[in-house]
């Protein structure tokens, strides 16, 4: 009797409120709002000690382009010969070209000292590449998957596991990334000069795209798997067409949030304000590597670890690097392993 005057003297309600269940944490559109938001602080923590994969590359860029060491050259190869026209006598039609391509341009060229300063800058980026992908993976994974994560002493930890395979996979890494970026340049400067180019820059942009798709889960596998990098390419390559819809809606989402601070940017630069030109720097490349990793590692716990290791035992699975080797067998039989409940 003394219990139940207690009880109602402490109720509020009739009815008492049942322990909240479980939380779904599938791998949804909407639990990726919810883990964002719950991760914010930390992602902003991470983009910090993710800049110097870009940071330097911006001062070699500065340097380049706001030095004062300029040229004044021609926009347009038809001056030079417009010119000769005009000067050997000319005709009312060769002047009003000479008016229209006469154009110039001042173009910065480089000095000694300041190409010094921008190969040191661009030679620090590319050795340490590798390394910095490698430790922004590890704690990405951590927050993707909902583990404790320390940032800067997790950071150095994954780095120091993977020293030498994060070093030469870097500098690969690094290579193939110029090489796409110098030929996307060329191809689009060329593409309206004939078929052959013009199929050559639609070539080069495929390749770009499934290469940035097979960069979400190269650094993940490196990490959790002992692969040699063979595999890695050989696994991330089939995980294109394996996490085919996962992949379209992170580069769709990267696109979007990029494309939208360009908006950004542009309208800010035309109304004189300058934050929106700064501030993606503090969020973007942590937010859009983020994106990539939860599309990724979804994919990856499916097809990598589910199929071998008990989900009992989720948390030792680094432990053995011989679970899984290869993924040929495992896209072969993938029609008999259990549908996804979401993607």
């Amino acid at each position: 009797m003394e219990n139940e005057k207690k009880r109602k003297l402490f109720s509020f309600s009739k009815t008492e409120k049942p322990d909240l269940g479980p939380e779904d944490t599938t791998p949804t559109l909407k639990f990726f709002f919810k883990l964002l938001w719950r991760k914010i602080g930390k992602l902003m923590t991470l983009n910090i000690m993710m800049m110097p994969q870009y940071l330097l590359l911006i001062i070699a860029a500065l340097i380049f382009f706001l030095g004062n060491n300029k040229v004044a050259t021609t926009e347009y190869a038809l001056y030079a010969p417009l010119l000769g026209i005009s000067i050997a006598g000319g005709s009312p039609t060769a002047n009003l070209l000479l008016g229209i391509f006469s154009r110039q341009l001042d173009m910065p060229f480089l000095t000694p000292g300041r190409t010094v300063v921008i190969v040191i800058l661009i030679a620090l980026t590319v050795v340490t590449w590798g390394w910095q992908n490698v430790g922004a993976a590890y704690n990405l994974r951590s927050l993707i998957r909902g583990d404790s994560c320390f940032l800067l002493s997790d950071y150095f930890y994954a780095i120091r596991r993977n020293l030498k395979q994060g070093f030469f996979f870097g500098l690969l890494d690094a290579i193939v990334l110029i090489v796409l970026g110098v030929d996307l340049f060329y191809f689009n400067a060329l593409s309206g000069q004939g078929f052959f180019l013009g199929f050559m820059f639609i070539m080069i942009i495929a390749i770009a795209l499934i290469y940035m798709v097979m960069r979400f889960y190269i650094y993940y596998m490196m990490i959790t798997f002992e692969l040699s990098i063979k595999k890695l390419l050989k696994n991330a390559l089939i995980f294109v067409t394996l996490g085919i819809k996962r992949n379209l809606m992170a580069l769709l989402g990267i696109a979007l949030v990029v494309g939208l601070n360009i908006v950004f940017v542009i309208l800010g630069l035309q109304v004189g304000f300058t934050l929106p030109l700064i501030l993606p720097v503090f969020y973007l490349p942590a937010l859009s590597a983020f994106m990539a990793g939860y599309a990724a590692w979804p994919i990856i716990q499916r097809y990598m670890i589910d199929p071998y290791v008990d989900h009992t035992q989720s948390d030792t699975f680094e432990t053995e690097p011989e679970a899984v080797s290869d993924l040929e067998q495992t896209a072969e039989e993938e029609a008999t392993l259990p549908p996804p409940t979401a993607d």
